[in-house]
């Protein structure tokens, strides 16, 4: 457990100091490729959990150590242990031994002691100090106080139903490949295998437990997909038909590219600004059986990659704070700032400003995001119609106009429809 504790503490370190959860995890696993499966499930556990329930555990932590903790590491090795102690089925005495070794390791004998104390007098005081720390609304919620704030302010009484999801583990939703056989017989498949499931009202599949997908039916020879099932909705709302020229124009990772491709014989263009990203739509494409052209480009950026030529529909997954989709990246929780969202406003408006002229008249654009901010989403698109009298915001969307709030069978989305008159 001791290296397990380690890696995770100096990955919760290195993310509070401001880098995605992602990016830095995929550095250990490149640095220490001895690790095995089960060795990195259990970091990914430590790691995930910690950040979901940071602001609960800071704040008991504050209450153990009153006094800043100068040594990044070490406060990090301490939230994870807290971490483990508190919802982990890990045995208490091997969690606090680990990590008073793995304090060792990372400090003096003092720094040994120090940790030790902490942990044992947080398991002789655990009722006050849970109490203690829930009086607070980080300590309460897990979010960053501006964050509860601005759910409160555009949700009311729901906003701490909305908080509360955000910090369950996220659902495991399969997408069948249509192409290879429908939902229903996938279904039929996994039941088969002695996977359970239930199919929901859009055709996405909600296993009751999630798995490793090599343990899912055909994966690798492309009958199946892992998508979240209000993403699935993106392509259906697209409404792209067979002959249509079909633009995703943020296609990275690739899943939504790939669903439009599975409903429709379409001539596909797939963008994205990052190369190495966009190698994964091709990836994606390829275990399906589908072929798209794939170019790494700045998609506002008309000159470097449009021929002139317009679409008959075109996906905007645009970037945004992905305030909606927490459950999966903890880490936005705490990465995120209040002043961020007016930079992720300016770069949706410059995409669709863009992007409109490259839609062909009647065609139809879908711009999405995994945000439930209103500034990213209805505040974004009633300023993008206002600007452009030709566009026309169609209805039929889900939610609250276009705002599907996550709930326990998917993340949190926006989408609105616009056709070009």
């Amino acid at each position: 457990m001791l290296q397990i504790q380690r890696f995770a503490a100096q990955t919760v370190a290195n993310v509070l100091s401001g880098t995605s959860l992602n990016a830095t995890l995929d550095s250990v696993w490149r640095r220490h490729r001895q690790l095995t499966a089960s060795e990195r499930g259990a970091i990914q556990d430590i790691c995930y959990g910690t950040l979901r329930h940071l602001g609960q555990l800071r704040a008991v932590l504050d209450q153990l150590a009153p006094k800043p903790i100068a040594i990044p590491e070490l406060r990090a090795l301490l939230l994870c242990a807290l971490y483990q102690l508190e919802y982990s089925e890990a045995a208490p005495y091997a969690v606090v031994d680990s990590a008073v070794e793995c304090a060792a390791q990372i400090g003096s004998e003092h720094v040994k002691s120090f940790a030790n104390a902490v942990l044992r007098n947080y398991q002789r005081r655990r009722d006050v100090l849970l109490a203690n720390a829930a009086a607070l609304d980080e300590g309460r919620w897990s979010y960053a106080g501006w964050w509860i704030e601005r759910m409160r302010r555009d949700f009311g009484a729901e906003a701490e139903r909305i908080l509360e999801i955000g910090n369950r583990h996220p659902p495991m939703t399969l997408r069948a490949n249509v192409r290879r056989g429908s939902a229903d017989e996938y279904l039929h498949r996994l039941r088969q295998t002695g996977l359970d499931a239930r199919k929901l009202d859009n055709g996405a599949l909600l296993l009751a437990r999630p798995v490793p997908v090599d343990r899912l039916p055909g994966f690798g020879e492309g009958a199946v997909s892992v998508q979240d099932a209000g993403a699935q909705l993106a392509a259906t709302l697209l409404d792209a038909r067979d002959g249509m020229r079909v633009l995703d124009a943020c296609a990275a990772p690739g899943g939504k590219t790939a669903h439009v491709m599975e409903l429709a014989d379409v001539d596909m263009t797939a963008l994205d600004a990052d190369a190495v990203r966009l190698q994964r739509v091709g990836s994606n494409l390829e275990r399906l059986g589908l072929r798209a052209r794939l170019q790494a480009a700045d998609a506002a950026e008309l000159d470097t990659w449009w021929n002139g030529n317009p679409f008959d529909r075109v996906l905007v997954d645009a970037p945004c704070s992905a305030s909606g989709i927490v459950r999966r990246h903890p880490d936005i929780k705490w990465l995120r700032r209040a002043s961020d969202i007016a930079g992720f406003v300016a770069q949706q408006q410059r995409l669709l400003d863009a992007l409109w002229k490259v839609v062909a008249r009647g065609g139809k654009l879908l711009y999405v995001t995994c945000s439930i901010f209103g500034e990213e989403d209805h505040a974004t698109i009633s300023n993008f119609a206002a600007r452009h009298p030709d566009a026309r915001i169609l209805g039929g969307m889900p939610g609250r106009d276009g705002l599907l709030l996550p709930d326990e069978d998917h993340d949190g989305f926006y989408y609105a429809l616009l056709q070009k008159d």
